[in-house]
């Protein structure tokens, strides 16, 4: 009796093994051959409701783990570089450690990793930096635009990440906002035009494909995102993460129209909107979120909280915790970015849904789209780093286009003093020039927010060629090139200089810390502009993340050069100046006399500008007129 009670115990054991070993067992999620609908089904079937919370929620790399991510069942992280100066191969180690935690759970959902690539791979050493978008606006051209996001997603794709927090579809109707440069102009139509970015981030849309569906097309494109919906350029008086004042016509025709055209090319996430729209909340609003996003607009892909947004919805932030997730939940928001309290947040949305707060209908909405971009991006069947593709970070390819893009986006706004005496373009042969001003040389300052650092940094922080180093580039070998970052009178009259280069602009800054209420440039840049033009002829160009103060100084000036924020390829810069291509860049944004007469936007009524809306003068490239 007793050998037959062991034999019996035997067989349960061998049972309860067999029954638990899943190696060779099918699955239907794990199969690419399977619909899109029919994985999501059977994967949605499968998993718990902490499984499913897990995958709403996101974290950040600086406190994530491959043993947090399993644990939690975590459905996404954000990235940040794993050290200063870090490799792309450091990246793609980090990216696949944290994968790797993902892919050892029950049921081996791949994490979704994002980063904060605005110009390009921005947070990337030795990345390509494009300028941004204030200035690829003044190109007017949506194919350029489309070609820098095809690039912008090799490089994120060369450190191991499938997914960007970009592009910004924003209309900044206030240039004291301080996120204004992510801006591509003031006018909805020129948003509505480089939103063409999307397809070069995602891929074209093919034709036979479902309408406004989200689409990646293969492993060297990544998921972008449309942010920040919706209103978020048009705050009183451009203070970020405020309210915006507008009736439902103008809310739709001024800002919500470039999500139109994001979801009819595919974009596959949606961010949410730190401010309010009159008085409510972007993050509580469900009358926009689900109700126009999702129901009206049809939109198929996920809707992600901004950083720490929904701890905002109460004032002051995080009084009262657990209303902020459930109204954000309920609003409409699938995966929600905490970057720290993750365990806060799952506690917290875990009891809601047992105490049936939040129907189970809305955490399986969430989870469904947020599965969907992963089996769209091919996480599934592709979640580790391609390292073939290392060699893309900061390419010359990449460089040739942004260096492209700068000569495209300068604006000329004047070209000396009177029309029968113009200074630019400038010759390359001279006995002295003189190169003045703050961000002569200075990559960082060139670079502005969102550059290695959240708010960049001045200095030359990453690799790049400067204004001053692309001058001496492109001049004559035997003319003499002087740098003086802020010269005196004395300097001045003793040297003797053909010509001045003065290139002075805003220091930089990101989000609500470049809000500005005066719009002047950083100190010395005034003086300089005033010591340096007394004394010589010259040329100012202005770096800056929008319009600034410049009136009270445009008489002295010889000609000025809106360069807006032009990133790494300065010598783009020197190539129009020089004359080796004519400029062609034309406002974006109305240029202001003074701060009093703000917010004014092209239309309006007293509008006078000092530059109005699509002013720009043009030269023609030096090999034309000697060809002429």
């Amino acid at each position: 009796m007793a050998n037959l009670l062991a034999i019996l115990c035997l067989i349960l054991v061998l049972l309860c093994t067999w029954a638990n070993d899943t190696r060779g067992q099918y699955f239907k999620y794990k199969d690419p051959k399977q619909s899109l609908p029919a994985r999501i089904k059977d994967l949605m079937q499968r998993m718990t409701l902490e499984e499913k919370i897990g995958q709403m929620t996101q974290i950040d790399a600086t406190i994530a783990s491959p043993e947090i991510i399993k644990t939690y069942n975590i459905g996404g992280v954000l990235i940040s570089p794993p050290a200063r100066m870090a490799s792309a191969e450091a990246w793609m180690n980090m990216a696949d450690a944290f994968q790797n935690g993902s892919l050892s759970t029950r049921l081996g959902i791949p994490i979704i990793i994002g980063t904060d690539a605005i110009h390009g791979h921005n947070n990337a050493y030795g990345a390509t930096i494009f300028p941004h978008n204030v200035g690829l606006g003044a190109t007017r051209d949506p194919q350029l635009v489309k070609r820098i996001g095809a690039a912008t997603a090799l490089e994120i794709r060369a450190t191991g990440i499938p997914y960007t927090f970009a592009p910004c579809v924003a209309v900044c109707r206030d240039p004291r906002w301080g996120r204004c440069f992510e801006s591509y102009s003031e006018d909805h139509k020129i948003v509505q035009a480089m939103t063409e970015i999307i397809p070069g981030l995602q891929g074209e849309v093919p034709s036979n494909y479902l309408r406004r569906f989200p689409y990646v097309n293969g492993r060297t494109k990544v998921a972008g995102c449309a942010k920040h919906f919706v209103g978020d350029g048009g705050t009183i008086n451009g203070i970020d993460e405020f309210n915006t004042i507008i009736d439902w016509n103008g809310l739709q025709n001024i800002h919500m129209s470039a999500y139109l055209d994001s979801i009819r090319k595919g974009v596959a996430t949606v961010m949410v909107s730190y401010s309010s729209w009159n008085g409510r909340k972007m993050h509580a609003n469900h009358d926009l979120i689900t109700g126009y996003l999702k129901r009206r607009l049809k939109f198929k892909g996920f809707v992600i909280s901004d950083s720490e947004g929904i701890d905002r919805i109460t004032f002051p932030p995080r009084v009262n915790y657990t209303y902020s997730v459930q109204a954000a939940i309920h609003a409409g928001i699938d995966m929600v970015m905490v970057p720290y309290t993750y365990v806060e947040f799952i506690d917290a949305l875990t009891s809601l849904v047992k105490k049936n707060v939040i129907p189970m209908s809305r955490i399986n909405d969430a989870v469904e789209r947020i599965l969907r971009i992963k089996f769209i991006l091919g996480l599934f069947e592709y979640p580790i780093a391609d390292r073939s593709l290392v060699n893309q970070l900061g390419s010359q390819e990449h460089r040739e286009l942004s260096r492209e893009a700068v000569r495209k986006s300068l604006v000329l706004l004047k070209n000396g003093k009177n029309s029968d005496e113009p200074l630019l373009p400038l010759p390359k042969k001279a006995h002295r020039i003189l190169v003045a001003g703050s961000h002569a040389d200075n990559i960082g300052n060139q670079c502005g927010g969102w550059t290695i650092e959240w708010h960049g940094r001045s200095g030359n922080i990453t690799i790049g060629t400067t204004i001053l180093t692309a001058v001496k580039n492109t001049t004559d070998p035997d003319t003499e090139i002087v740098y003086c970052e802020n010269p005196d009178s004395e300097f001045l009259k003793s040297n003797n200089f053909s010509y001045a280069i003065v290139v002075v602009g805003e220091l930089p800054y990101s989000e609500y810390f470049g809000d500005s209420m005066d719009l002047k440039i950083a100190d010395p840049g005034y003086s300089t502009i005033n010591s340096v033009c007394e004394s010589v002829k010259c040329v100012v160009v202005v770096i800056s993340g929008r319009p600034v103060v410049l009136e009270p100084y445009l008489e002295k000036m010889h000609a000025l050069v809106a360069a807006w924020l032009p990133g790494t390829e300065g010598q783009g810069v020197a190539d129009v100046l020089f004359g080796d291509y004519g400029f062609t860049g034309k406002l974006a944004r109305t240029w202001f006399r003074t701060v009093d007469q703000l917010p004014m936007n092209v239309g309006d009524p007293h509008y006078d500008p000092l530059f109005p809306f699509g002013y720009g003068l043009t030269t023609t490239p030096r090999e034309l007129i000697a060809a002429q």
